[in-house]
């Protein structure tokens, strides 16, 4: 069985993490793609299309790790959607293949649910499909049955044909190619030649209870984190690592080689610390927190249900429900609010637009390389971009831009006796 890899968008919504692609993050040590292929394996996956953009960084990525795969790297050179993503791997296409996001971890088992509903349907195009209270934003099914009529893209309200809405997720033959190539090229050309296909061919969709999650939005990636950690996730520590004396660990927490743990630390799982990690004296670290290789964390800091990528460094402060892109410095007593004052839900603009998040507790969301001074205040829900610099004392409401410096002025009084 064939699986292609969308890995070649910009994701301009999952900003400030979106230097590289989004699947290339990594939570337990591998990349998010690294955990959708192992998914795809486990059900039978034996040949992949990878589609990356010019820069080929998931392929470099992935030179890092033995797939067991016969793999095929294709380039995207401008991202012109999926429709076009797909054409440009036409040479490896066998005639029936599963279609996925690169960071969509449990690919595996949508797959082999579609694989095995193709054979009982009889049908060569298969769609996923998940009921929603919002059809106006998605491309939404007029069915008959399990028979899908048409696809109607973001329908108006009070004019939709259904509240069924289809999932980036496919089982596609080769030969819808051909109809990609009858619908004219813009954004949605991929749903044009779905639609053109199902004019003249029968397709079904399958109506899921599943859980489908996403990563629209960084913050999305706490609950990818947290679905790894729970399926995944088993109490090891390396012989390499060095526990001090009394020191706390509860829970499932892996401590990979060479790490440090030092006196009154407290590591309460589940918990991912990996490779020539520090954790200061009596620090605290608990529930979903995830630390890359070469992070440290100082002395007398709370972590708390946070993901930390490569060689990010703390002082002392509290760093809760945050991300931090890799290579961030934070200074001496940090702290990352993560709960409005009035306890309701935070919302975070994207895109200069007020974006509901579901969460009542969300902190800090920082780009990669960016460095604080002390005693910096970062509001619920601020996203502050890549190679930034924070000086002492700031207190952050709104976003801050990649490679910005931003200070908070503060005006000194001195009285004579």
């Amino acid at each position: 069985m064939q699986a292609v890899i969308l890995a070649a968008g910009e994701s301009s919504r999952f900003w400030p993490l979106n230097l590289r692609h989004k699947s290339l993050l990594k939570i337990m040590g591998r990349p998010l793609i690294w955990h959708t292929i192992e998914g795809l394996k486990r059900v039978g996956i034996n040949d992949l299309v990878i589609i990356q953009g010019p820069k080929r960084d998931v392929e470099e990525e992935l030179k890092n790790y033995n797939l067991g795969l016969n793999t095929h790297y294709v380039i995207q050179e401008t991202p012109k959607g999926m429709g076009d993503a797909i054409f440009q791997a036409k040479e490896f296409l066998k005639e029936q293949f599963f279609v996925s996001n690169a960071e969509r971890i449990d690919g595996g088992r949508y797959a082999e649910f579609l694989f095995g509903k193709q054979k009982s349907f009889g049908v060569n195009l298969v769609l996923f499909g998940i009921q929603t209270d919002k059809p106006w934003l998605f491309g939404i099914v007029d069915l008959d049955g399990d028979k899908v009529k048409n696809i109607i893209e973001k329908p108006k309200k009070g004019k939709e044909p259904s509240d069924i809405r289809v999932v980036g997720t496919y089982l596609l033959p080769k030969n819808f190619l051909d109809y990609y190539k009858r619908v004219s090229e813009h954004q949605y050309a991929f749903e044009d030649a779905l639609d053109l296909y199902m004019k003249e061919n029968d397709v079904r969709i399958v109506i899921t209870q599943m859980e489908i999650p996403s990563l629209k939005y960084p913050w999305d990636l706490f609950r990818t984190n947290k679905l790894l950690m729970d399926k995944f996730l088993r109490t090891e520590i390396k012989k390499s690592a060095q526990i001090s004396k009394n020191v706390v660990i509860e829970g499932n927490v892996y401590i990979g080689e060479n790490c440090k743990i030092f006196e009154g630390a407290v590591i309460k799982g589940p918990c991912y610390i990996g490779d020539n990690c520090v954790v200061g004296n009596n620090s605290l670290i608990r529930e979903y927190t995830n630390l890359e290789n070469n992070v440290l964390i100082g002395a007398f800091a709370e972590v708390t249900r946070s993901i930390f990528q490569e060689d990010v460094h703390t002082h002392s402060g509290y760093f809760g429900d945050s991300i931090f892109g890799k290579g961030c410095r934070l200074g001496a007593g940090n702290i990352t609010a993560n709960v409005r004052i009035d306890r309701g839900e935070i919302k975070v603009k994207v895109k200069n637009e007020k974006v509901k998040t579901g969460l009542e507790s969300l902190g800090v969301i920082m780009g990669g390389n960016t460095k604080t001074g002390i005693h910096c205040s970062l509001m619920p829900g601020v996203l502050i971009g890549s190679n930034c610099l924070i000086g002492p004392g700031s207190i952050i409401f709104e976003n801050i831009e990649d490679n910005a410096t931003f200070y908070t002025e503060f005006k000194g009084i001195k009285k004579s006796a």
